[in-house]
């Protein structure tokens, strides 16, 4: 046993030492955190210590501890500068160490040719590397798999991607891509595995995708995408649904490529099904609209195939049916009750209508230049009425057509608190209405063309169009002014009056030595009579001063007539258009018919009648098929025997029958054997457009065609002065060939190689014709 003492004396030093450490403690807390008076930052180069001190997340003043280093490291990681930051404290000075990352002096693409080098460049740089930027060594990575997949989506799935960094001097790097494509995999083959009704011959025709055929050049079809594949499935899923195989599955798809990476096999494995006809057809739930409506639109028959496509349509022509009586909110579905002994199925259409709705407001947006009136007088739709789907519609196709707008968009929202009240919001997103330009242009039939203009659409938005121009060429000059109210009256009648004064020299335009000089004004009305269809009526003075030249014709038309004329036309048209668009339309057409007559009290009385027709069908989604037909006749009346010759049609040329020189088409005077032309022209077209194979933006503007061009003109009086009088079928002229067309930024350019099919003794024909146009 210890001591008394000696424990006494182990317990006093255990206290004293106990008494140290609490004394300390406070000293040692003090000096884990400290006050920075100073902020030092070492190693950068290309940097800004003012860039670093923004991302710090403490600053010169605060009192921290020595363990906020980690939030200091990380702030400065994430800023993407640099490779290693370390984090000191001398004195009461914090010191920051840093090594920052090489900056990008260069990047080298090699070897690409599918994918133009600035698109990559422009591509590289919304991902971050660029010229000048940090270079990060993952985002490098990242962009050659982006370039891969790429590739992949063309067919070149060999394609190898390299990338070479060098480092340069002052801590900058230079980055080589080498682009080795590869050549593009081809389809070799697509197998349906499990078809019994249909053969797979007959299955491969619907999709997009297939081998190589003389065409795949231009349609690409032999190319695998992902995205086309799954087209494809659907079409399948589709051409089966819509014939009764209401159980149709697809098992399986299996895409593969050979070892070489050329060739691409797909193999889809189905289950057919069996067949279901249609048993019975109802209609249930609350239509609002007696039954004897709504059946007609009902498009399937009992006994007949089941028709997924037949089914939806008919649903959407019922939903539209109740649309356009107000019931905006309508809801219609279909219920097929399937009998898989039987295979056949009872189709349901169970229809909601909901409320009838009515429109409580007109709500106009987005026209900060265009007034208010000008858009409600083209809306169908009309406040405090009914609903219609179909007027909403309408009135926007409207809006589009008055050029004004870029963009028209409606909204139908519902009144909050009121199941039976919608707004209709337009929103407009306005484009210059107004047009100063002047223009240089070439054509082979009148030479260098000059052209300036001011014109404004939308004259300070009240949709009015004033414009004034002039034109000129080696052969005509032509100044002009006009005016239009296309609401004269509340109904939409338009009113519009023109003034406008030409010279011809026709020796430069067809080659016959006589020339006019006419000035014209003019008032004409405009009268709609449905939202396609327009008719039109004016009344224009023209006062003609003409020159013979040593033309025989024009020598005799002077002795019988005289040179100078007053003559008072009325004119009279109609219009219908049904284009979808007035530039490369696809589908629709436009038929006009206009006449004239110089009304008896003028110095020649004569009359014109002309009537021309285009149709443009869509046969696939990018194949037109365009039909243009054209019939015109004139004659004189009263004192005047014929039609004055300077108003007579000729054909020839890039705008009637291609092969041919413009307006050299037809009777001939016999002392010069110069075109005259003839008081009745008959022409056509039979033309197939298609998108050039160019992709991109340039299938908007670049159409090509291959045409079909026939047509004539005949001198319908019997004049010892002239060739080939008289109407025979056999003076019409053929021709066909291949046309170009190109919207360019300056102006459109087009071309065209045509071949004459009948060319005759004295003609003049023009394989090669252009014409091109320009703005600035």
């Amino acid at each position: 046993m210890q001591p008394i003492a000696q424990i006494f004396c182990s317990k006093t030093k255990q206290l004293l030492l106990l008494l140290i450490v609490i004394t300390a403690l406070p000293q040692f807390a003090a000096a884990a955190v400290f006050q920075i008076a100073d902020i030092r930052v070492e190693g950068l180069q290309r940097i800004a210590p003012g860039t670093v001190f923004n991302y710090l997340p403490i600053q010169v003043g605060d009192t921290v501890a020595e363990d906020v280093t980690g939030g200091i490291i990380r702030a400065l990681y994430k800023t993407g500068f640099f490779d290693d930051v370390r984090v000191e404290r001398d004195g009461n000075v914090l010191v920051l160490w840093v090594r920052e990352r090489p900056a990008i002096a260069e990047i080298k693409i090699v070897g690409n040719k599918d994918i133009e080098t600035e698109a990559l460049n422009t591509a590289l740089a919304d991902i971050g590397l660029k010229e000048g930027r940090v270079f990060n060594r993952s985002v490098l990575d990242r962009i050659e798999q982006e370039l891969e997949r790429q590739y992949f989506a063309r067919g070149k799935y060999g394609v190898l991607i390299q990338s070479t960094i060098s480092p340069l001097e002052r801590n900058r790097v230079s980055i080589h891509i080498d682009v080795i494509e590869g050549l593009t995999a081809r389809i070799k083959q697509i197998n349906i595995i499990g078809n019994q009704a249909f053969t797979t011959e007959e299955l491969s025709k619907k999709f997009k995708l297939g081998i190589t055929r003389w065409n795949s050049f231009y349609s690409k079809n032999d190319q695998y995408s992902k995205q086309k594949l799954a087209g494809d499935l659907e079409t399948l899923r589709s051409f089966y649904l819509d014939r009764g195989y209401i159980k149709f599955d697809i098992k399986s798809t299996q895409v593969s490529i050979s070892a070489d990476k050329k060739e691409i096999y797909i193999a889809i494995v189905i289950d057919e099904g069996q067949a279901f006809t249609i048993s019975d057809i109802k209609l249930a739930g609350d239509p609002s609209v007696p039954a004897e409506r709504l059946f007609p639109l009902i498009q399937l028959k009992r006994g007949d195939f089941f028709s997924r496509k037949a089914t939806t349509e008919s649903a959407e022509r019922i939903s539209g049916l109740l649309g356009d009586e107000g019931y905006a909110f309508a809801n219609v579905n279909t219920v097929p009750e399937i009998n898989e002994a039987a295979h056949q199925v009872a189709v349901t259409f169970f229809v909601d209508s909901g409320k009838r709705v009515y429109v409580r407001r007109l709500n106009m947006k987005g026209n900060t230049r265009t007034r208010d009136e000008v858009l409600r007088r083209e809306m169908r739709q009309l406040e405090t009425a009914w609903f219609s789907a179909d007027l909403v519609r309408k009135s926007r196709e409207r809006l589009q057509r008055l050029g004004y707008f870029e963009d028209v968009a409606i909204a139908t929202p519902a009144v909050p608190g009121s199941a039976d009240q919608v707004d209709i919001d337009v929103t407009v997103k306005e484009k210059p209405a107004g047009n100063l330009a002047a223009g240089i242009g070439f054509s082979q039939s009148q030479g260098i063309l000059l052209n300036a203009s001011i014109t404004q659409n939308n004259f300070l938005g009240t949709g009015k169009r004033v414009a004034m121009a002039f034109n000129t060429s080696s052969s005509t000059s032509l100044y002009q002014i006009g005016y239009t109210n296309p609401y004269y009256t509340i109904d939409g009648i338009s009113r519009g009056f023109n003034a406008s004064y030409r010279e011809t020299d026709f020796s430069k335009l067809i080659g016959a030595n006589y020339s006019s000089n006419v000035g014209t004004t003019e008032m004409n009305f405009g009268l709609p009579i449905a939202d396609n269809s327009r008719a039109g009526l004016g009344f224009r003075y023209q006062y003609t001063d003409f020159t013979a030249g040593d033309s025989s014709i024009a020598e005799q038309f002077v002795l019988d007539n005289g040179r100078r004329f007053s003559d008072y036309l009325i004119s009279a048209s109609y219009s219908n258009d049904t284009r979808d668009t007035a530039i490369f339309p696809t589908k629709g057409g436009l038929r006009t018919l206009a006449a004239e007559i110089a009304v008896p009290g003028s110095a020649l009385q004569y009359y014109k009648v002309n009537y021309q027709e285009q149709r443009y069908v869509a046969l696939t989604s990018r194949f037109i098929f365009s039909l243009t037909g054209n019939f015109a006749y004139g004659d004189g009346y009263g004192e005047t025997t014929n039609l004055p010759f300077f108003e007579n049609y000729y054909a020839g040329g890039p705008r009637s029958v291609r092969g041919w020189v413009a307006n050299s088409i037809g009777p001939r005077e016999i002392q010069t054997d110069d075109p005259i032309g003839g008081n009745l022209k008959m022409s056509g077209s039979f033309e197939l457009f298609a998108p050039a194979p160019v992709g991109g933006e340039f299938e908007k503007s670049v159409r090509l065609g291959a045409f079909l061009d026939f047509g004539s003109v005949w001198a319908m009086e019997d004049s010892r002065l002239l060739t080939n009088t008289g109407f025979n079928f056999s003076d019409l002229r053929y021709s066909t060939g291949m046309s170009f067309t190109w919207l360019s930024p300056v102006g459109a350019l087009s071309i065209s190689l045509a071949y004459p099919l009948n060319e005759k003794d004295g003609d003049d024909t023009q394989v090669f014709q252009f014409g091109f146009g320009q703005t600035f």
